[in-house]
């Protein structure tokens, strides 16, 4: 393992970037200090393809902003010293046999993933979090790893009791230390968990074939901060292999692959100029000029990704009409458009959810509704004083709201099935959804009613309804209904996401029955 400064400042932001992953999860405190959202704010890929979305300022992207203008100062120094994924491919790379590099990767690939992505961002369609590498490796992180390290420790831990009998106590102190700051805050399976392990997989089995092949051939994001560095007024001396050593050609992680040093591949990582057998390797300040090296992309490349963002920004659009009446989105996203343009499918907002009811879509909001947060009652409920998800959201897709505000914000409206509910079908007697409901002025309530029964005779039994004006729609009536499978009560979608008035009352108008 080489020790330059490039890799201790890989160890320490990989360092970084997992401790506050780990931070990232609800310790019992309402409010998180500190998020692995972080990252994202200083990712370029997120920051451009957001703004050119919302065709807006957001200041959140500030730092990804930063460090786009820093690559076009310094070069690809992002790659090299900060990403946590090529710190990862770094540390793996070594252990892994290579075989010889696919030619098919090679030249325009990168250009042809990049191009259609910004384009269709510009035509309001933002994909790019689905292949940003920060967001696949928290994906991964979120949806794979980490609960399995949760279920392991859990499962490993119960055994281990079983084997020492009753001096377990003197455990009890190791647990407590991995429950508080290690192990996931909750036991959760996730949709797409596999899919996300199977990216980052296909992405470490690209070693095979050569170092950092994702990172050359394939990463939006090193492409992005690449076409910058040529602009960089740093240059490596000298810029072609030395006829009389060429050592560089095995050094090089990324960018000698050919004779001339390619500029927008170089990831400064200076292992060159380090184990230079001659010392002549130096790079100096050499003025603002493009890099030597010829065109970036040829023509039909950048006219096949103008036309590629056209035709993505089309046919991902498609939505399943039945799937968005159940489309329920976090409290305060309040416009889908806006909310899609932004969102970078990081998983963040599904991690904090307290009462796990956030988890990544698949089909619900189409394809370009891939990973991104969808609340299923069925599965768990939005809590009334929660507002964690808004806080480690990095592009503010989800709002950063106070208690107060959150508590308005409508999700849905509730809808009785009358076919299914207890005690419209049965005639029998339910009140739960009612009591958990947790609107100080209940949104469902109940009355008093006196019918006959399915033999005829009369009976009196409490029948509950919803107030539209009071329900935010959080979905903790859908989630506690005693009915296994189905529930009698359903939360839906609403066109008009107004949060309700002050005193939770006014707001939103009557949804329209969908078993009426």
């Amino acid at each position: 393992m080489r020790h330059t400064s490039s890799r201790i400042s890989q160890l320490l932001f990989l360092a970084i970037f997992l401790v506050l992953f780990l931070m990232t999860e609800y310790r019992g405190s309402d409010r998180i200090g500190v998020a692995v959202n972080a990252f994202f704010r200083a990712d370029s890929l997120t920051a451009v393809s957001t703004l050119l979305a919302v065709k807006g300022w957001v200041p959140f992207l500030l730092p990804g902003v930063v460090v786009l203008i820093l690559s076009g100062l310094l070069g690809r120094f992002f790659c090299g010293w900060l990403c946590p994924l090529g710190t990862v491919l770094d540390l793996v790379t070594g252990r892994i046999r290579k075989t010889a590099p696919l030619q098919w990767l090679k030249g325009s690939v990168k250009y042809w993933l990049l191009l259609p992505l910004l384009v269709a961002s510009l035509l309001n369609l933002n994909l790019a979090g689905l292949l940003d590498p920060l967001a696949i490796l928290v994906r991964t992180l979120t949806f794979f790893v980490h609960p399995l390290i949760g279920e392991t420790a859990r499962s490993g831990w119960v055994g281990l009791y079983r084997v020492i009998g009753e001096r377990r106590d003197v455990l009890d102190p190791g647990y407590q230390l991995l429950k508080d700051y290690i192990l996931p805050f909750r036991d959760t399976l996730y949709p797409l968990a596999f899919l996300s392990a199977l990216v980052f997989t296909l992405i470490i089995f690209l070693e095979r074939f050569e170092r950092r092949n994702w990172c050359r051939n394939l990463c939006p994001l090193g492409t992005l901060l690449g076409l910058v560095a040529r602009l960089s007024p740093f240059s490596r001396v000298p810029a072609k292999l030395c006829a009389d050593c060429q050592s560089c050609l095995n050094l090089c992680p990324t960018s000698f692959d050919r004779e001339l040093l390619q500029k927008e591949e170089c990831i400064l990582c200076l292992e060159c100029q380090l184990h230079c057998p001659n010392q002549r390797v130096r790079f100096r300040l050499a003025g603002f000029h493009p890099a030597d090296g010829g065109v970036v992309m040829e023509r039909r490349v950048l006219l096949g990704g103008l036309v590629g963002g056209f035709f993505l920004a089309r046919l991902f659009r498609f939505r399943d009409p039945q799937a968005q009446a159940r489309l329920l989105r976090p409290p305060g996203v309040r416009n889908e458009g806006e909310f899609l343009e932004k969102c970078v499918r990081c998983g963040e907002c599904m991690k904090v959810c307290l009462r796990s009811a956030l988890y990544p879509a698949l089909s619900q909001a189409g394809i370009e509704g891939l990973y991104t947060p969808v609340l299923i009652p069925r599965l768990g409920y939005c809590e009334y004083n929660c507002t964690l998800c808004g806080q480690v959201c990095p592009t503010g897709a989800i709002p950063d709201l106070p208690p107060v505000r959150k508590k308005r914000e409508v999700i849905g409206k509730a809808v009785f099935d009358k076919n299914h509910c207890i005690p419209f079908a049965l005639r029998k007697e339910c009140i739960v959804c009612e009591e958990h409901c947790p609107i100080p002025q209940k949104a469902i309530r109940s009355e008093v009613v006196t019918e006959r029964d399915f033999t005829g005779r009369p009976v009196t039994v409490k029948k509950p309804y919803v107030v539209d004006e009071l329900c935010n729609g959080c979905g903790i009536c859908e989630n506690v209904c005693p009915l296994e499978g189905k529930a009698g009560i359903e939360v839906f979608a609403v066109k008009d996401r107004t949060p309700l008035r002050e005193g939770e009352t006014g707001g939103v108008d009557k949804i329209d029955d969908p078993y009426s």
